[in-house]
């Protein structure tokens, strides 16, 4: 089934305790679409980048079988920029430098080949952004999956909470999951969440693995032990993208498939972090995947005797 992406195509500056870049590719929707490249074959990507971005990633984009008609080029403008920090734990970081550029004041505009996608992921933007994204379609997408951060909660919550109301599946960590719901139990902070309107939350935890509410219904999906751990950027952004492409391949939105899912996007979201920005995941095998795959089932997989 066909995967709609909207959100971020960027440039990132990246320190880590293993090293540094200086502005490589990065973007919510360039890690949510190389990722979902790996399962589904109708995988559109609607963004804005400057003319200072460079030609050859987007064929690498098209390379991986993502339709770009949707990614504007303002000629005359920069491409949104992020410089970022990592402490030795990795879990932290502080923010050097965000230059919005052509971010600025952009309205996605939805080409008339994408109106009826199936599956629609709103990377993380402004509200009020994504609210007036999910307007434009002439029919509701089958399934809408939204990813948000803290910020919005601190500056946009009434926002926030208007496009969180109009949408089937909401991912987020579990500090924004507290901040949002005013809940410190995170199981107290999931009820809260979903009678805001989601029928389903996925409150990612990082290196401790991720959780999938849907009513009374829990799964927990562990993170695999890394030997190499060199950025942890758009490791979020790569799990939703190995999360809801997984569930455009298989069209099935039921909670033991998104069990299956939540597996594929930690999975995905593992091989990120090996290398910097999406170096790792512009170059896997499917060998790769289902081997990477099989050591979370059998992480995971235990006999009581």
């Amino acid at each position: 089934m066909s995967l709609l992406t909207v959100g971020s195509v960027a440039f990132d500056k990246l320190e880590t305790p293993f090293g540094k870049t200086d502005k490589i590719i990065g973007g919510a929707a360039t890690y949510i679409t190389l990722a979902a490249s790996y399962f589904t074959k109708e995988n559109n990507l609607v963004g804005i980048v400057g003319g200072d971005f460079p030609m050859e990633m987007i064929k690498s984009l098209n390379d991986h079988g993502v339709d770009t008609e949707g990614l504007e080029v303002d000629e005359e403008g920069k491409t949104f920029f992020w410089w970022g920090r990592y402490h030795n734990d990795m879990n932290s970081r502080d923010t050097i430098e965000t230059q919005l550029n052509v971010l600025d004041g952009y309205e996605p505009v939805i080409p008339d080949g994408y109106q009826n996608c199936d599956f629609l992921m709103l990377g993380n933007m402004v509200p009020a952004v994504q609210h007036a994204t999910l307007k434009k379609f002439n029919k509701r997408p089958k399934f809408v999956i939204l990813d948000t951060m803290n910020l919005w909660m601190d500056v946009a919550m009434d926002d926030l909470k208007a496009v969180i109301s109009e949408i089937d599946c909401l991912t987020i960590n579990d500090s924004e999951a507290r901040q949002l719901s005013g809940e410190y139990s995170l199981r107290k902070a999931a009820k809260v969440i979903l009678e805001m309107g989601p029928q389903t939350l996925i409150i990612k935890k990082g290196e401790h693995g991720a959780l999938l509410f849907q009513g009374d219904k829990i799964f927990f999906c562990p993170a695999l032990p890394l030997e190499d751990v060199f950025d942890p950027t758009g490791a979020g952004d790569t799990f939703a993208g190995g999360f809801v492409g997984y569930l455009a391949k298989t069209n099935d939105t039921s909670f033991d498939n998104m069990k299956r899912g939540l597996i594929y996007g930690s999975a995905m979201a593992s091989f990120c972090v090996e290398k910097f920005g999406t170096e790792r995941i512009q170059n896997l095998t499917q060998k790769e995947i289902d081997a990477r795959v099989m050591e979370f089932v059998q992480l995971a997989s235990f006999e009581l005797s």
